[in-house]
């Protein structure tokens, strides 16, 4: 098998510790790739571009906030479209949070933005949204990593 060439990409899971609430985005009609669909934020790394550049880049240039990484939650793999090669995309998925005292704005990209509680996005998404299995993950994780930890995953990051 030849040695692939792939698509980056980031998803930001964000989460308000105040309110136990994630942030949900419906993808604007005119997207390219599921349009209307619902996502948190995310978006594909740029050429020269490490994951944590891309995933604070997208974060900004989508809602306007600079984001607190607090952890990893899981990698994915899968086309964007059909399955060739110029489609495949290998990703990281962070759990994220803001600093306090900070609001969320929404550009074209999306048509709407929700801060929803785990059962209210029970009740929106289909029983199969991979939002879902993120969620489920990311609540684990918070659950058992240390506090210390995770301020010092906030501080230094994941980059080598």
């Amino acid at each position: 098998m030849p040695i692939g060439h792939f698509l980056g990409g980031i998803a930001a899971l964000i989460w308000d510790p105040a309110t136990d609430k994630y942030l949900l985005l419906r993808r604007s009609a005119e997207r390219d790739f599921q349009a209307g669909s619902w996502e948190c934020v995310t978006g594909r790394v740029d050429q020269g571009e490490s994951y944590e550049q891309a995933l604070r880049r997208e974060v900004f240039e989508e809602i306007g906030v600079q984001v607190q990484i607090e952890f990893l939650i899981a990698t994915t793999h899968f086309f964007r479209g059909a399955a060739i090669p110029e489609n495949e995309l290998l990703g990281v998925v962070y759990g994220c949070t803001f600093p306090a005292q900070t609001t969320a704005t929404f550009g074209v990209e999306h048509s709407e933005g929700h801060w929803l509680s785990r059962a209210e996005i029970d009740t929106l998404l289909p029983e199969r949204h991979w939002l879902r299995k993120v969620i489920q993950k990311a609540e684990r994780l918070r659950a058992l990593l240390p506090e210390e930890l995770r301020i010092e995953f906030r501080q230094e990051g994941f980059e080598l």
